[in-house]
């Protein structure tokens, strides 16, 4: 029997002021090669940035299937948006994007097709005729092949057959953009070339950063059957870690310092409310499968009161626990800068910093806990799984994942018994779905 012929489409499309004069730029290529098979670009009038890259998305699928309805299709999109939507990892919530991915899908069969996201330098092909599209739009006329001047990327085509190893431990974000700008810069010839280009890329779109904190405590991140791309990497389901900050004690509303070097308090009438009331909602969402928790009492106290309700058991990590706060323990913020202000500042300094009289620097604790987190998502891949901890734990799970700098741990809020998620997937990447969520206690 023949192999199945196999596709590349690279797709793109822009917008002259989101809403503005807009266009898209379509590829097909032939992947061993880099041979351009099609071209499709078109002038669509005023639209939004994400209607025309759809609309490229749309025009690539389909002169794909004038070539070979039979394809095997691999998509390469700079669309972070677009890629995670078209394969169902992310909600489509917008009124016009529901009827562009709908006609997406209906072009191919799902199991023909694979979606992958690059960054905008490696998309300059669809790019270039996406603005020559536009570009004779603003001289009254549309776009015609003869015309064309895009250059075809071939070194991206070729690598299709190797797709590049994850960067770093899974969800760690900022080695993983550091990678790219280190490749792009590498290829350009001059360092850190790339670096605005794949800013752009990650954060252009509001609509993606709108989905990307999508509450994910429901499924909403279906699994993917294996093998139903046809070729390339399946990414599956994501593992996902449900992170929950204990209940209150006697010391959380007096704002007060408490680790792993205290009293260890136990969860006050209040704590053990919320804890009732977060266990209330997590039975209700149905999707977590396992429950682990930091050793310290109040993690203890909170996983049980959800592990009863769920009908699991808790797993003690011990990766999970707060930090040592030293001689900071049991003390507020304005008590440690009256009592140790160098020390203090020091902290609020650097992540190297450790609080007075032998505690956990942040840049110890973090690497704590990104060995925990790897440990866990390699025994956990694709469950979803709550882990009951702490603010700081929390924080630098979210930041990671984010590849954000140290200085955005003093730059999120997380309630007693809050919520917030991580999803992991294997191809090293993380998205942030949800932070300090309180609803169920209100």
């Amino acid at each position: 029997m023949p192999s199945p012929v196999r596709l590349v489409v690279e797709a793109d499309g822009g917008s002259r002021g989101n809403p503005g004069p807009a266009g898209y730029g379509a590829v097909v290529l032939d992947p061993v090669t880099g041979e351009t098979l099609a071209e499709r670009a078109e002038y669509i009038g005023v639209a939004t940035n994400n209607v025309a890259e759809y609309k490229g998305l749309i025009a690539g699928l389909a002169a794909a299937r004038e070539l070979a309805a039979d394809a095997q299709v691999l998509v390469r999109m700079d669309s972070k948006l677009v890629v995670e939507q078209m394969s169902g990892r992310w909600k489509i919530k917008h009124p016009d994007m529901k009827p562009l991915a709908a006609e997406a899908a209906r072009i191919l069969p799902r199991a023909q097709v694979t979606y992958e996201w690059i960054p905008r330098e490696r998309n300059k092909h669809a790019d270039r005729l996406a603005n020559e599209a536009m570009d004779a739009g603003k001289r009254g006329r549309q776009w015609e092949p003869s015309s064309s001047s895009a250059a075809l990327d071939h070194g991206a085509a070729r690598s299709l057959a190797t797709p590049p190893a994850p960067a770093g431990p899974p969800g760690d974000a900022a080695k993983g953009a550091a990678a790219v700008r280190a490749a792009l810069a590498a290829a350009s010839g001059t360092p850190g070339a790339a670096s605005s280009e794949y800013a752009d890329t990650l954060f252009a779109d509001a609509e993606a950063l709108a989905d990307a904190i999508e509450p994910c405590l429901d499924g909403d991140a279906p699994a993917v059957a294996a093998g139903s791309h046809g070729w390339g990497p399946d990414m599956g389901a994501p593992a996902t870690f449900v992170l929950l900050r204990h209940g209150e004690t006697a010391l959380t509303p007096q704002k007060r310092f408490s680790g792993s070097g205290g009293s260890d308090p136990e969860l006050s009438p209040a704590g053990l409310r919320q804890a009732a009331a977060v266990a209330e909602a997590l039975a209700a969402r149905g999707t977590v499968q396992t429950v682990i928790s930091s050793p310290l009492r109040r993690c203890r106290e909170t996983a049980q009161a959800v592990a009863d309700r769920l009908g699991l058991t808790v797993t003690v990590e011990e990766g999970l626990r707060e930090v040592d706060f030293g001689a900071w323990e049991g003390l507020t913020f304005a008590e440690v800068q009256q009592r140790f202000p160098d020390d203090l500042q020091a902290w609020l300094d650097s992540p190297k910093a450790a609080p007075t009289g032998g505690g956990e620097s942040f840049m110890s604790a973090t690497r704590r806990i990104s060995a925990t987190r790897d440990r866990l998502l390699s025994a956990h891949a694709g469950r979803t799984v709550l882990l009951v901890t702490h603010v700081t734990p929390v924080k630098i799970l979210v930041r990671l994942a984010l590849g954000a700098p140290p200085e955005a741990l003093f730059r999120m809020e997380l309630s007693a018994a809050s919520l917030s998620a991580v999803a992991y997937y294997a191809d090293g990447n993380a998205s942030v779905r949800l932070l300090n969520d309180t609803s169920h206690l209100r």
